[in-house]
């Protein structure tokens, strides 16, 4: 039992874990509920819901958010597929995250020695939430992997996830928007959801090259702060007569 319980052990179980997501994807293949839609019959706010579990557990497999941000505006427009998609996007960061820090981050830890890991992993520590948000605002990482590396800091529980909850707001609405009039794409609401799609893509760049730039000064002054001081030398200044 002890052995099943070691670091290492865990985050073996987490890649299989990912693994198994992955084939699952690829074997279900959940973009045919773009072609095929919703099973006929079941009503649309129970639908709604099951769809917001489904996508939290997509997000948690690695599914990308964009393909099921369409999905949700093709399914259930624009009034019931927001909310699905953001309540899904918060189920499947918690999964994410509560599955990282359980299984791999006991065993990752020890291994964030370089100055930018640590520079990361004190701003999510100190700075959560605004940390979080901007990552969600402008999403230069992956969702997924946003996800799994902030479950290995010292971000806490409730301000991941009520970033999570604020910041995907935007960008999710866009592809919502999107999938919801692509039967129009001429249509206004089409034209200026993919205007902001792009926007965002743009500006993610550019915030991801001058954060980049902050963690590197970050990490430079977390360095020097750990530097060692010489102790001063015995009888240094005494001149012999």
């Amino acid at each position: 039992m002890s052995l099943l319980l070691a670091p290492w052990a865990r985050l073996s179980l987490l890649v299989v874990l990912l693994a198994a997501s992955g084939v699952g994807v690829l074997v279900y293949e959940p973009q045919r509920l773009l072609s095929q839609g919703w099973p006929p019959g079941l009503p649309v706010g129970a639908a709604a819901v099951l769809f917001a579990v489904a996508y939290g557990l997509g997000t948690a497999a690695l599914v990308p958010r964009p393909l099921l941000n369409l999905a949700a505006g093709a399914l259930f427009g624009i009034p019931l597929g927001l909310p699905a998609a953001v309540a899904g996007s918060v189920i499947g960061a918690g999964i994410s995250f509560g599955m990282g820090r359980v299984l791999g981050r006991d065993a990752l830890r020890p291994l964030m020695r370089g100055r930018w890991l640590r520079a990361a992993d004190d701003q999510l520590a100190k700075h959560g939430f605004r940390s979080m948000l901007a990552v969600r605002i402008f999403p230069g990482l992956p969702f997924a992997a946003a996800n799994y590396c902030a479950a290995m800091s010292r971000c806490g529980w409730l301000p991941f996830l009520s970033a999570t909850a604020l910041g995907v707001v935007p960008n999710t609405a866009a592809y919502v928007v999107a999938g919801a009039s692509a039967d129009s794409p001429d249509s206004p609401a089409f034209l200026f959801s993919s205007a902001f799609i792009a926007v965002s893509v743009a500006a993610a760049a550019v915030v991801g090259w001058r954060g980049r730039r902050r963690l590197a000064a970050s990490a430079t002054r977390t360095a020097g702060d750990q530097v060692p001081v010489p102790a001063p030398v015995v009888g240094a200044g005494v001149s012999g007569a």
